[in-house]
């Protein structure tokens, strides 16, 4: 198989499918799309979500910290604790792990999430840092939102632009090369991406405005998180490619590497579906994020893009078109 996340039929076949549903307190399961579990804690649901990063050796720690409290928010939850796994490599010194312990903790406090446990180990099993965390926040149950909640008639609202992850990743892993083809200037207002990885506050925002789905924009891109919305809920969609809003240095970035920004890693966006796209854009707005409705969502079974008139199928998301560029075996700390 490829690099990156399993393709969603062999998920479903090979790992969901093999999943049975015993305990009644489990309010939120294994499901194409989603993001989170939650257990029923009384009136209260706690929400859960693991991930590893693993294609990136930059800014481990950063991202380690945002992937997963990007999935709680994505049920409209405020992240409250991170339980992180570091995996190192022999020959890893005292300041390579303190580096990433840094960013773990740093990234962690600004966005008020406290890190509550995990595990530290130097290990063959690896070749280079392998970051795994766990992120849990709490929430009123009737409050909780699912990827799977999209309804025809919404509007499908995206906030920030497409690969603003991959991007970042890119600018720094690749910035010897980029920075001779496209300037250094492009180069760091690319890096400095990273900055707007977290989703927390969107997720926060549009929880409260009653979305009824969300879904944390990391692999496949767009597309794919688009896909994995209309999968998880059964429902169509139709997008407008031309309204899909991408940033300077990821038009620049992707042209010279060849690549589709609308299928590149980003989180930082998160895919919103609500009854009423341009309220919640002005309540986003008003709070300083960026957001643009991209489409909406129809009762019909097709998964359409429409670019320039011409109608294509979104189709299920394959590997990242990160792993195009990278060859993992070269990136280091």
């Amino acid at each position: 198989m490829k690099i990156g996340k399993i393709p969603n039929d062999i998920l479903e076949k090979l790992i969901l499918n093999k999943i049975s549903a015993n305990r009644k307190e489990i309010l939120l399961r294994p499901k194409i799309g989603e993001d989170c579990c939650a257990v029923d804690f009384d009136k209260y649901a706690c929400v859960l979500s693991t991930d590893p990063i693993t294609g990136t050796a930059n800014e481990i720690g950063r991202l380690a910290v945002h992937i997963s409290c990007n999935d709680i928010a994505s049920c409209g939850v405020e992240p409250l604790g991170l339980l992180v796994t570091i995996l190192a490599p022999p020959g890893t010194s005292e300041a390579e792990l303190e580096k990433v312990m840094s960013q773990l903790c740093e990234t962690a406090a600004s966005i008020n999430v406290d890190i509550i446990g995990g595990h530290t180990e130097i290990t063959a099993a690896v070749n280079r840092f392998v970051v795994t965390s766990t992120a849990l926040g709490r929430v009123l149950k009737d409050r909780l939102v699912s990827t799977s909640g999209a309804k025809p008639g919404n509007d499908i609202v995206l906030t920030k632009s497409a690969g603003l992850e991959g991007t970042a990743i890119l600018a720094y892993d690749r910035e010897k090369a980029l920075t001779g083809a496209l300037g250094l200037e492009t180069v760091e207002r690319a890096k400095n991406l990273m900055e707007k990885i977290s989703v927390v506050k969107e997720g926060i925002i549009a929880g409260e405005y009653g979305a009824t789905s969300m879904h944390d924009v990391t692999e496949g891109g767009v597309l794919g998180a688009v896909w994995e919305v209309a999968e998880a809920s059964g429902v169509g969609v139709i997008i407008e490619k031309v309204k899909i809003p991408v940033g300077y240095e990821t038009v620049k970035i992707c042209s010279f590497y060849g690549i589709d920004p609308l299928k590149l890693i980003s989180s930082g966006c998160m895919l919103i579906t609500c009854p009423d796209g341009e309220g919640l854009t002005a309540r986003l707005s008003a709070s300083g994020i960026s957001s643009s409705i991209i489409g909406r969502i129809t009762s019909e079974n097709k998964k359409i893009l429409m670019d320039g008139g011409v109608e294509k199928p979104i189709l299920q998301p394959e590997s990242d078109e990160l792993y195009k560029v990278l060859d993992l075996s070269l990136i280091h700390i």
